[in-house]
């Protein structure tokens, strides 16, 4: 498979050269691969977040390279801004970051900054809105008036409306009820399956991932611990250091018969009923 990203041997220290310091990751590499839909999995304070904000250069590595394409995203930092249109990356609870006055610009704010035409802003907003789980009617309303897991839907429908090569998704489902939770990945899954982008999944659910991706990279104590399918990390012996082994293993039992079933089930099930 064509790699899009590859992170070599990265580390990131906050607090460099204070009695803080502290690396949030530690020689890590690993590669990414055009197409696929790949999960990222570790306990808190594990290097996921500090990993994936250096996808799209929102920090700088202390040492080691992130290639998108084959090239290092640092070599010429005037073109960051480039980069950051290449790969959209959503935050947890990005619904916190809302402003606009209606659901159509905030999913337009970020092609208008790219500089598009009228059209083609207006096709990315409805088409990027149909793939969150967005109805026309709500593109005229306030993002204030909708319900958290319709704000969630608004802020991950402005990000796809880039139409970045590369999704990156920080625990989307978190703090969504259980429907809230399988009708967003539905959606996830069906734009991966019509797009052929790039997604990145994080989270802390091993059966939310063993259920949707593709390949799992398994991170601990900021470093990489393990890299497969779902079968082949979920197989035992699954030991990887989490934070708590009680509900390691009360999760495990599930993520391993999601695993068993992985290759069986239709990946993209289809469309669930929507809010």
């Amino acid at each position: 498979m064509e790699e899009i990203i590859r992170v070599e041997n990265l580390t990131h220290t906050y607090g460099e050269g204070t009695p803080f310091c502290r690396s949030a990751v530690q020689d890590m590499s690993l590669a990414i691969y055009r197409g696929e839909f790949l999960g990222i999995i570790g306990h808190t304070g594990s290097g996921k977040s500090t990993l994936i904000q250096h996808l799209n250069g929102l920090l700088k590595p202390t040492s080691g390279r992130i290639l998108l394409g084959g090239e290092d995203i640092w070599s010429d930092p005037k073109k960051i801004r480039d980069v950051r249109f290449r790969v959209g990356l959503v935050f947890q609870y990005p619904e916190y970051q809302l402003f606009e006055e209606t659901v159509y610009r905030d999913i337009a704010f970020g092609p208008t900054n790219m500089g598009l035409s009228k059209d083609e802003i207006d096709r990315r907003v409805r088409e990027s809105a149909h793939f969150a789980g967005l109805t026309d009617d709500l593109l005229e309303k306030s993002p204030f008036a909708l319900s958290g897991g319709q704000k969630r839907r608004v802020a991950i429908a402005g990000v796809i409306a880039m139409e970045p090569e590369v999704l990156v998704l920080d625990e989307p489902s978190a703090g969504l009820d259980p429907q809230g939770r399988e009708e967003l990945l539905s959606n996830i899954r069906e734009f991966h399956r019509a797009r052929g982008t790039t997604v990145v999944l994080v989270s802390h659910s091993m059966e939310e991932i063993a259920k949707n991706v593709d390949r799992i990279v398994v991170l601990s104590d900021s470093h990489v611990l393990m890299s497969g399918t779902p079968r082949e990390v979920f197989a035992p012996p699954f030991t990887p250091s989490m934070s708590s082994a009680k509900s390691l293993s009360r999760s495990r039992e599930g993520a391993a018969k999601n695993a068993e079933g992985y290759h069986a089930r239709p990946v993209f099930p289809g469309r669930h009923a929507r809010p």
